[in-house]
C-alpha cells in the first residue's frame, strides 16, 4: 500500500483509503464537483473530483473504503489528489488497521508514565480520586488509551489523548518543582483530568467525529461532570478541593472565547492552561511541518498557527 505520508507531486496513486468526509461543491463557474478528505494511518489529504459524469465515477458515501486512480498535485502549498475514477472498495482489498492513524509513541509506556505520576500525588483524596479512574475503572481506561484528543487540529490519532494528557503532566510536574507556591497535587490532578470529556466528545474510531453531546455541550463541561461524579463516590471528599479542581479543568483554555466557561483565577488553573496550550500548538505546528513533506521553503499561511510558517534551516 501506498501510504499518504509518502505521496509526491507528480505521483500516480492505484489504492484504497477511508473516504472521511464527502461533499459536492460548485466551483466558481457553477460547476459541481467532489470534494474529499481520505484517510489512511500515516495522515489525511483532500481529494477533488472534477468530473462526477465520468463512468469512473461511482458511488460512495462517506466512512467508506474507496478505491482510487489518482494523479498528486500541489494547491497552496499542501498536497491533493486529482481523481480519476473512485468506487467502493470490497472486503479483501484492506485492512482496517492501514486506516487508522496511530500514535508514534508506545502506548504501554505512556500509560505506566502516567501511573507512576498518579502514585507520586500525596494527598490522599486526589490520588483516590486520579486512581478511581485511571486504576479502577477498566472501561475508562481502555477507552482512554484507544481515544484521539481532537477530531484534527493535534493529537487526532490512536493514542493520541494518552499522549497529549502525559504531555500536560510533565509539563505541569516541571512548574510544579520549579515555583514552589504551585499545589502540585492540585494541578497534576488538573493536567491528568483537563481533557477527559474528549470521551464523549468525540465518537471512536474510525469516525473520530463530533457526538451530539461534544457538539451541545464540549468536553470542557462534560469532563467537569464526570469528575464531579466520581468525587461523589470518595467519602467526605473537601468541598474547596473539589471545587478548585473543577475551576481547573473549567478554565484550561484560558479565555472565554476559547471555549473556557471561566477564566483562570488559581495560579494552578493558570498553570495549566500554559502546560495545555503549549502541547496543542507545539503539536500542531509539528504536524503541519509535516504534512509539508520534504519542503523546506515557507509553507504558506496557515490558518491554526496564524502564521506563514516553514521548517527551521539546518545548520
Amino acid at each position: 500500500m501506498r501510504f499518504i505520508e509518502s505521496f509526491r507531486e507528480g505521483m500516480h496513486v492505484s489504492d484504497v483509503y477511508l473516504c472521511k468526509n464527502k461533499q459536492i461543491a460548485l466551483t466558481k463557474a457553477g460547476k459541481e464537483y467532489g470534494n474529499l478528505l481520505l484517510q489512511d494511518k500515516t495522515g489525511t489529504i483532500d481529494g477533488k473530483i472534477w468530473d462526477l459524469g465520468s463512468p469512473g465515477i461511482s458511488n460512495f458515501e462517506t466512512m467508506d473504503y474507496v478505491f482510487v486512480d489518482a494523479d498528486v498535485t500541489v494547491f497552496q502549498n499542501n498536497y491533493q489528489l486529482n481523481i480519476k475514477r473512485i468506487r467502493k472498495a470490497s472486503e479483501d482489498e484492506y485492512m482496517p488497521g492501514d486506516y487508522l492513524p496511530l500514535s508514534s509513541k508506545d502506548v504501554d509506556q505512556m500509560y505506566g508514565e502516567l501511573m507512576g505520576f498518579v502514585k507520586s500525588i500525596k494527598n490522599s483524596y486526589m490520588r483516590r480520586l486520579a486512581e478511581s479512574f485511571f486504576v479502577d475503572d477498566k472501561e475508562f481506561i481502555k477507552e482512554f488509551r484507544f481515544h484521539s484528543a481532537a477530531k484534527s487540529v493535534h493529537h487526532g490519532f490512536v493514542g493520541g489523548l494518552l499522549e497529549h494528557t502525559l504531555s500536560v503532566v510533565k509539563l505541569c510536574d516541571y512548574y510544579a518543582s520549579y515555583y514552589p507556591m504551585i499545589n502540585r497535587d492540585l494541578l497534576l490532578c488538573g493536567a491528568m483530568f483537563h481533557d477527559i470529556g474528549k470521551l464523549r466528545e468525540l465518537s471512536s474510531f474510525p469516525e473520530n467525529d463530533y457526538t451530539d453531546d461534544g457538539q451541545l455541550l464540549g468536553h470542557i463541561i462534560m469532563g467537569t461532570e464526570m469528575v464531579s461524579e466520581k468525587i461523589k463516590t470518595i467519602p467526605d471528599f473537601p468541598p474547596k478541593a473539589a471545587a478548585e479542581l473543577k475551576h481547573c479543568i473549567l478554565a484550561h483554555h484560558g479565555e472565554l472565547e476559547y471555549g473556557s466557561p471561566k477564566k483562570p483565577a488559581l495560579l494552578e488553573a493558570l498553570a495549566l492552561n500554559l502546560a495545555d496550550n503549549t502541547d496543542a500548538k507545539i503539536e500542531t505546528m509539528m504536524e503541519a511541518l509535516k504534512n509539508g513533506g520534504d519542503n523546506r521553503g515557507w509553507l504558506g499561511f496557515n490558518r491554526l498557527m496564524d502564521s506563514n510558517i516553514r521548517r527551521t534551516t539546518e545548520i
